[in-house]
């Protein structure tokens, strides 16, 4: 394993959880493990691993650039993951509202519901704080 890779694990697993990229590795498989390489190594390991701006701020922005986009899969995720980066529910409010003035209503409407069906399940597992 490289350093980037190995970085972009470190990092992948301090945003996500272990849970999560533990479940994500077990599904992995030789026609898309190349592809897990890349996110690892490019997302984690490059993007999320920079000090430029805080983890709370890449979450923000994250669920900004999601819901913008119109790619909600990514979003349940993301939600999960402000529990580590420190994104409040009034972060994540700010950047759908921002979302509605900028990409449309519907893509903020939608991430909305979303963020609170992850919430609701969160509270259910006992792993909201």
């Amino acid at each position: 394993m490289n350093e980037r890779l190995e970085n972009g694990m470190r990092v992948r697993r301090q945003v996500l959880g272990d849970a999560h990229v533990d479940r994500a590795e077990a599904e992995k498989t030789d026609f898309d493990a190349p592809f897990q390489t890349l996110i690892t190594e490019t997302a984690w390991g490059n993007l999320w691993a920079r000090d430029t701006i805080t983890r709370r701020e890449r979450s923000i922005l994250t669920l900004a650039l999601l819901a913008a986009t119109g790619n909600f899969d990514e979003i349940p995720m993301h939600v999960r993951a402000c529990e580590r980066t420190g994104a409040s529910r009034s972060d994540v409010m700010e950047a759908f509202m921002h979302v509605a003035v900028y990409a449309g209503v519907p893509r903020a409407n939608h991430a909305i519901k979303l963020a609170k069906a992850t919430w609701r399940e969160m509270e259910d597992e006992g792993t909201v704080t």
